[in-house]
């Protein structure tokens, strides 16, 4: 998932990665401080996510994009059988 917010100083880019380092289901995190951007992956509900960090920081949060994934790739390559089935984030 990739979000927006505004990262001005080093102090909220600190506060900022405090923030995710203290959340259990991101899995990775990538900060672009010059781009004001924000790419995390894990097994989370977007939106609670981007809540989170925008109560914590006080700042606005804007969600660029979402890419879902699907962990069970090699089930369905052995099924006959193909079914497009939308990948959901576990909380």
């Amino acid at each position: 998932m990739v979000l927006r917010l505004n990262i001005d100083c080093n102090a909220c880019y600190r506060k900022l990665r405090r923030i995710l380092l203290n959340m259990k289901d991101l899995e990775s995190h990538l900060i672009e401080k010059r781009q004001n951007r924000l790419s995390i992956c894990g097994r989370f509900v977007p939106q609670d996510v981007a809540i989170k960090i925008r109560k914590k920081m006080n700042r606005r949060v804007e969600i660029l994009d979402i890419e879902f994934s699907s962990d069970n790739e090699d089930e369905d390559s052995n099924n006959d059988h193909a079914e497009s089935r939308p990948f959901l984030f576990s909380a």
